[in-house]
């Protein structure tokens, strides 16, 4: 068990700074996600914090104690790594085991040879126990990495991509399984993915980063219904969020949006016109998720807007919908039988009730309708 803090944590390699000014605190038997691109410094901080690399400014805190200056080995933290960093002359049996022959934490080798068949069961390579890394495939190597990071009991578990090498199946059945000894873990883990899926459904709390700096640390509603900005809105989500400028006008007193160069103004709800009235600017960006864009063939009534098919792509039980609005390339959910022909005309009507509204110059927040009761889990 652990509480871990990082405070104004700066790391540079020669002129790249990977980790600008970084502060986060992980809670004891927390299990916190860091979600974000290739290259936006996750695997850093886990480096960090293991001791691996030693920052340039700033304070590593396990438990309110400084461990800047401590050995990675006199951490107790677990940690496995993408490139799985197996040891390749010996077996299965001997890598899984190999964290408890340690002379800090050794244990005798019944208590061994019991904890590492538990651990190779529940990761289903209990067959394999006898080869070397070799002879195994790369979703095997990865799961013989991670049973070895499970088979003690550290202060923390840091796990860098651990499913990122299995197969599709596999992937979504130790995600299901990870969730399930999430709660027998006792102990606090960091998890790094760039799957948003993974970083949803894992998270106690999930910390967004990019370009070596913290954009969101929320739980996956807050981060979901409100992004704090709108890399954080982009990043979650397939199809990717459609976001676009909108003018805000005063027709009689009250404020209506003017958007995808329509002839008419379209009504918002009223628990946002109060703050984007505060806010002042005629220009927002709104974002709207494909999931709350319905479509027609043909135009119902007002709110629909006309556009063009652009594209039309099956994934599986659905199809992603592409629609030409005025050169604003609209995406939306569609089933996968629908017979719509490329360049043909199509009517679609975005959901006012669950539009996201940014700054359209420095692209944060400022508000959606109902968002306390959405990230509460009411709506």
């Amino acid at each position: 068990m652990a509480h871990i803090e990082l405070d104004n944590i700066t790391k540079k390699f020669n002129k790249v700074t990977a980790l600008n000014n970084i502060s986060l605190e992980v809670k004891d038997k927390e299990f916190f996600v860091l979600f974000g691109p290739a290259g936006a410094g996750k695997t850093t901080i886990l480096k960090t914090i293991a001791g691996i690399e030693f920052p340039n400014e700033g304070l590593v805190k396990i438990d309110k104690e400084i461990v800047n200056l401590i050995e990675p080995a006199k951490r107790n933290v677990s940690m496995v790594f993408e490139n799985y960093a197996l040891y390749p002359h010996i077996s299965v049996y001997d890598n899984i085991a190999s964290p408890m022959r340690s002379p800090l934490y050794k244990k005798d080798e019944e208590f061994i040879k019991k904890e590492v068949y538990r651990v190779a069961s529940m990761m289903k390579i209990d067959h394999l126990m006898d080869r070397l890394p070799s002879q195994l495939s790369n979703g095997q190597r990865q799961r013989v990495a991670l049973g070895r990071c499970l088979v003690r009991e550290p202060n923390v578990f840091l796990m860098d991509e651990p499913l990122a090498h299995l197969d599709a199946k596999l992937r979504h059945f130790m995600r299901a399984e990870l969730k399930e000894m999430q709660s027998s873990f006792n102990t606090t883990t960091i998890y790094v993915t760039h799957d948003y899926l993974e970083a949803l459904s894992l998270g106690d709390r999930i910390g967004i980063i990019n370009n070596g700096a913290i954009e969101q640390v929320g739980t996956a509603d807050e981060v979901y219904y409100t992004p704090a900005n709108e890399f954080v809105a982009r990043l979650i989500g397939e199809p990717e969020i459609n976001i676009f400028n909108v003018d805000l006008v005063n027709d009689n007193g009250k404020l209506k949006v003017n958007m995808l160069g329509q002839d008419r103004l379209f009504q918002l709800e009223d628990e946002v016109i109060g703050t984007l009235a505060k806010h002042d600017k005629e220009i927002v960006d709104l974002g709207i998720r494909g999931t709350n864009i319905s479509y027609s063939l043909g135009k119902e009534d007002d709110d629909y807007i006309k556009g063009i098919v652009y594209s039309l792509e099956p994934i599986g039980n659905k199809s992603v919908l592409i629609v030409n609005v005025n050169d604003e390339l609209i995406r939306l959910i569609a089933p996968n039988n629908l017979q719509a022909k490329l360049d043909s005309e199509i009517y679609i009507k975005i959901d006012m009730k669950n539009a996201l509204f940014f700054d359209s110059e420095d692209k944060t927040f400022i508000i959606r309708n109902n968002q306390e009761r959405l990230i509460k889990g009411m709506a």
